[in-house]
C-alpha cells in the first residue's frame, strides 16, 4: 500500500473502514481498478527494500512494534517510514522545536541553549532540518538524543549545508522520512514533514514564526492532535515574531527557558478525547476468494464518494470548512481528515478562520 500510488493515508484508512484488514483492502482494491491507482507490485516491494538497504536506511511499516505510539494516534500517520539511527528513540518524549528559516542570531542562539538543557533532562528534540531555527535545535541537542525529519528521500540532504548535521543526526540519534529512497523535496512535502513533527512530539515550540508559515501550520498540527503549544515571545515590531507571539496571544505557554517547557510536559494533563469508532456493518469482513465483501460498485463508492464530492465542491474561492462538509453531506470530523490529507498532497490551501480553497 504504502508504494502504490493513489493511495495516501486518507484512503488507506477509508479502506480499512471498508475491508478490515490490509490483505483484504488491497485484494478489493485489485478488484475495482481505478484509474487514479496504481497497486505495486513485489518486484516494486524488493526494489524498495533494496534501495534502502543501498542507502542504508530501514523500512517501518505501520503496524510494527516500533512504530512510535504517538504517531499512530494521529488521524492520518504515515504508512512507512524511512530511518536512520536508532528506532527505539521514536517512542522517547519529544519536544518539537519550529521557527524561521531566516531567523535572527539572538533566536538561533536561545533556541540551541533550549534544545542543549531539554537534552540534558532527558528529552529528545525532534525538528524539520531546515535553515535557521530547526538547525539549532538539532545543533543543541546532539549530545542528547536528535531526531531530524527529513522533507524528501532520507538519502537527499536539504538544504546542502546541513550534510554534516543529517550525518551527526543519525549517528547520534535518527532521521526519519515518509517520502522513498531518492525523492527530492517539493512544495508538498514540507506540510507532511511538519504533521510527523507535531506527531511525534508532546509539545511543540514555536519561534520567530510569520504569520503565514509551515512553523505556524506545525502548531496548527500540534493542536489537532491534542499537543501541548509552546511559543517563545518576539519584538513586536518584528514580522517574523508575529506568528509567536499570537500564538501567546490565543492561549500558548510562552517559553522563556527549558523550565517552562519541563513544567508543561510534567504537568498532568486531561486525558485525550478518544475518537469515535463507527461500527462496521456485516458485509465489511474480511474479503475472501469464496466470500466477496460487497460488489465492486459498492465498494468503490464507499471509497472515493467523499473525496471526490468535496473536491467537486471546492474552488478558488474560500468556503468554510463546516459549510463544505454541510454541502457535501459528511460528518465534519470526515471532511476534516479528508482535507488534511488533500493539504498535505498540495491540493487545498487552508486559510485563516478555518476556510479551505483549492490551490
Amino acid at each position: 500500500m504504502a508504494l502504490s500510488s493513489g493511495i495516501g493515508p486518507c484512503r488507506y484508512a477509508q479502506l480499512l473502514d471498508q475491508f478490515g484488514e490490509p490483505i483484504a483492502a488491497l485484494a478489493g482494491l485489485a478488484d475495482m481498478r481505478r484509474k487514479d491507482v496504481r497497486i505495486a507490485s513485489l518486484k516494486d516491494a524488493e526494489a524498495a527494500i533494496a534501495k534502502a538497504a543501498t542507502a542504508g536506511a530501514d523500512i517501518l511499516l505501520r503496524g510494527d512494534d516500533a512504530y512510535p505510539f504517538r504517531l499512530a494516534e494521529t488521524a492520518r500517520p504515515p504508512l512507512a517510514l524511512y530511518t536512520m539511527g536508532n528506532q527505539a528513540l521514536l517512542n522517547r518524549q519529544m519536544v518539537g522545536i519550529v521557527g524561521a528559516r531566516n531567523a535572527s542570531a539572538a533566536a538561533k542562539r536561545f533556541i540551541e541553549e533550549l534544545a542543549q538543557d531539554l537534552s540534558k533532562a532527558g528529552i529528545a528534540v525532534v525538528s524539520g532540518l531546515a535553515r535557521g531555527i530547526d538547525a539549532a535545535a538539532h545543533r543543541g541537542s546532539l549530545d542528547g538524543t536528535p531526531v531530524g525529519i527529513v522533507a524528501g528521500g532520507i538519502d537527499i540532504v536539504y538544504p546542502p549545508e546541513n550534510a554534516d548535521l543529517q550525518a551527526s543526526i543519525a549517528a547520534n540519534g535518527i532521521l526519519v522520512a515518509e517520502s522513498p529512497i531518492g525523492a527530492k523535496p517539493t512544495d508538498r512535502h514540507f506540510p507532511r514533514r511538519n504533521r510527523i513533527v507535531a506527531g511525534l512530539a508532546s509539545g511543540v515550540v514555536v519561534i520567530e514564526a510569520a504569520e503565514r508559515s509551515g512553523s505556524l501550520i506545525t502548531a496548527r498540527f500540534a493542536l489537532e492532535e491534542n499537543r501541548e503549544v509552546m511559543a517563545v515571545p518576539g519584538f513586536p515590531g518584528d514580522p517574523r515574531s508575529r506568528g509567536a507571539n499570537r500564538l501567546i496571544q490565543e492561549g500558548a505557554t510562552m517559553v522563556q527557558s527549558a523550565d517552562d517547557v519541563l513544567k508543561v510536559l510534567h504537568t498532568p494533563q486531561p486525558e485525550p478525547k478518544v475518537r469515535p469508532v463507527k461500527a462496521k456493518p456485516p458485509a465489511t469482513k474480511a474479503l475472501t476468494s469464496e466470500q466477496p465483501v460487497t460488489s465492486t460498485a459498492e465498494a468503490e463508492a464507499a471509497v472515493s464518494d467523499p473525496k471526490d464530492r468535496l473536491l467537486s465542491a471546492l474552488g478558488t474561492a474560500p468556503v468554510t470548512v463546516d459549510e463544505l462538509a454541510r454541502e457535501c453531506q459528511l460528518e465534519a470530523s470526515v471532511a476534516a481528515a479528508i482535507l488534511l490529507d488533500l493539504e498535505l498532497d498540495g491540493a487545498v490551501e487552508r486559510l485563516p478562520g478555518q476556510r479551505v480553497m483549492l490551490r
